[in-house]
């Protein structure tokens, strides 16, 4: 039988594979490395158990005709020019006092905060933004590490505490505009992998706000009893 501590850690390997396969699918058009990743039995398995599959697609069309589409699919619908869907927070979420969305505008800033408050800085290299979405993922994919560090290490408080930084950055991130950016892909999209991958991405947020706060009590509880 697994430890509770082993539990730990192999739920937040998961979620942090989660985000990583997710950040990287949102981070630019689709690479000849990511789709033969997709395509790995690993990765099948995985996406077979978040009720996505891709099969089809690859079996429809060669990977170089793919590659080619996704391209100008992943350009259409979130780069422009013209009418796109920018994965930006900031373009998503109300902005405060009826200002106008903007890029770089409050929500962009609170994120640079947060990140940095966490000790975790976007590398000076970036010429992106910080609140795009697939560096929210990433930051989350980050803080997923540190936890597994601390549970593997046996630091329970470090790694409840992390919990608690995760919560709090999905709180008052994730969930105010990650579902709204889905469901405006998912009426955009003409192909099938966006369309599917935001809605795996869609029922993933909904599962974060309860396993996050399932392991906070769950850790509250130990501590009581413990006292």
């Amino acid at each position: 039988m697994a430890s509770p501590r082993n539990d730990m850690i192999e739920m937040a390997k998961a979620r942090t594979n989660v985000y990583g396969l997710l950040a990287d699918i949102f981070r630019a058009e689709p690479s000849q490395d990511l789709l033969s990743k997709l395509k790995d039995k690993e990765f099948s398995i995985a996406l077979h158990t978040l009720n996505l599959s891709l099969d089809e697609l690859f079996e429809s069309t060669s990977q170089k005709q793919l590659l080619e589409d996704l391209a100008i699919e992943y350009t259409y619908l979130f780069i422009g020019p013209g009418s796109h869907i920018s994965p930006h927070e900031s373009m998503h979420t109300q902005a405060r006092f009826g200002e106008v969305n903007e890029l770089w505008g409050v929500a962009t800033v609170d994120v640079k905060k947060f990140m940095e408050g966490a000790g975790l800085k976007v590398a000076e290299s970036f010429t992106g933004m910080p609140d795009h979405i697939s560096i929210e993922f990433e930051f989350m994919q980050r803080l997923l590490l540190k936890e597994v560090e601390a549970w593997t290490a046996d630091e329970q408080e470090f790694g409840a505490n992390i919990i608690k930084i995760e919560k709090r950055f999905y709180d008052e991130h994730l969930s105010q505009w990650v579902s709204i950016f889905c469901d405006k892909v998912i009426k955009a999209a003409k192909g099938p992998f966006y369309r599917q991958f935001c809605e795996v991405t869609k029922a993933f947020i909904d599962f974060e706000k309860v396993i996050m706060q399932d392991l906070i009590d769950e850790k509250e509880e130990t501590d009581r009893l413990s006292a």
